[in-house]
């Protein structure tokens, strides 16, 4: 088991030079010049040359990538074009965020997702069925970006409009109110919770809906096999055989899924946190490369190519653990 997963830990390792060597030279010969970040407007020529001296950007850009990628991997992650801040600080400041969305949307995603897959199974053809059936398929046809606008419509703006209860004048932007330095204690959990609801509902319904007609799928296809029928034959109680014998078994697909997802979840995030103004490393991005701020470009795109890395490797882990098998595996 350790061999197999020092071989995915190599991999991952590649994937993410790949994925920076790659971005690096992309925004490096994109249009714009963010040497003009650093001089007054209207600089001439000369002032403007300065400045890409100054940075380092006239230096050839093979050069200026091995440079690169030699203080990354020291720790040493640069300065910030736009906001003449340590890129590390940056990050630091960003990352708890998109990890709190992620996380929290992933939970979300499979709790709620298995949880009306089985009951679909379960409940296979009936009107519960149909309904969930016909309500996932809309929601997991629905655009990330159209819901969230839809959200903030009918949340923000229509519940402030027709007075609606407080508890469902949901805020559409930020991750905290303005005056949330003044809360302590429960006050500033509720006002996190509120500023989380609407991305979270976003990222985790349309997850929920994708992984619910993934689950009920695995849970038909296992009920239906031998072993099942055996086990029931057997006298063992209903929920032990779905618990024990079903749920075990279909779960190994919807593991593969979650390695699936992960990759998917964290670039869904980088659109929601913009319209949402959540301030995550997908808002940082974002104003990053329309600044033309490559190192915190380059810096926010190696920690989401290592937190897809390490998602994949999970998934790996727990599809070992759901199938003892493949811990014989090489």
């Amino acid at each position: 088991m350790l061999r197999r997963i020092l071989k995915r830990l190599a991999l991952g390792a590649g994937v993410v030079l790949v994925v920076i060597t790659v971005t690096f030279f992309l925004i490096n010969l994109a249009p714009g010049d963010p040497a003009r970040l650093w001089v007054a407007p209207g600089a001439g020529a000369e002032e403007l040359e300065a400045a890409r001296r100054a940075l380092g950007l006239d230096r050839p850009l093979a050069t200026r990538y091995g440079s690169w990628l030699w203080n990354f991997v020291r720790g040493d992650w640069g300065v910030s074009l736009a906001q003449q801040r340590a890129v590390t600080q940056i990050i630091a400041d960003a990352l708890p965020y998109t990890l709190l969305l992620s996380v929290s949307s992933l939970l979300v995603t499979y709790i709620v997702g298995i949880t009306i897959g089985v009951v679909q199974a379960i409940k296979h053809r009936s009107p519960l069925d149909t309904g969930l059936t016909v309500t996932t398929l809309l929601v997991y046809g629905m655009p990330a970006y159209w819901l969230a606008i839809m959200l903030v419509l009918v949340f923000a703006y229509g519940a402030a409009r027709y007075n609606w209860p407080a508890w469902l004048q949901l805020p559409a932007m930020g991750a905290a109110a303005l005056d949330s330095e003044f809360y302590t204690g429960w006050g500033r959990v509720v006002d996190r919770m509120r500023h989380l609801a609407l991305p979270l509902v976003t990222l985790g319904a349309i997850g929920a809906a994708g992984t619910a007609r993934y689950v009920r799928g695995a849970v038909l296809d296992v009920r239906g096999h031998e072993f099942v029928r055996t086990a029931r034959a057997k006298g063992i109680a209903p929920l032990a055989v779905e618990l024990r014998h079903v749920l075990r078994n279909a779960l190994m697909p919807v593991v593969t899924l979650l390695g699936l997802s992960l990759p998917a979840l964290f670039s869904g995030t980088v659109f929601v946190e913009v319209i949402f103004a959540w301030p995550g490393m997908g808002r940082v991005m974002v104003d990053a490369v329309g600044a033309r701020d490559y190192p915190v470009v380059m810096a926010t795109t190696a920690i989401f190519a290592v937190l897809v890395v390490i998602g994949n490797l999970l998934a790996d882990l727990l599809y070992a653990w759901v199938d003892p098998r493949l811990r014989q595996t090489p």
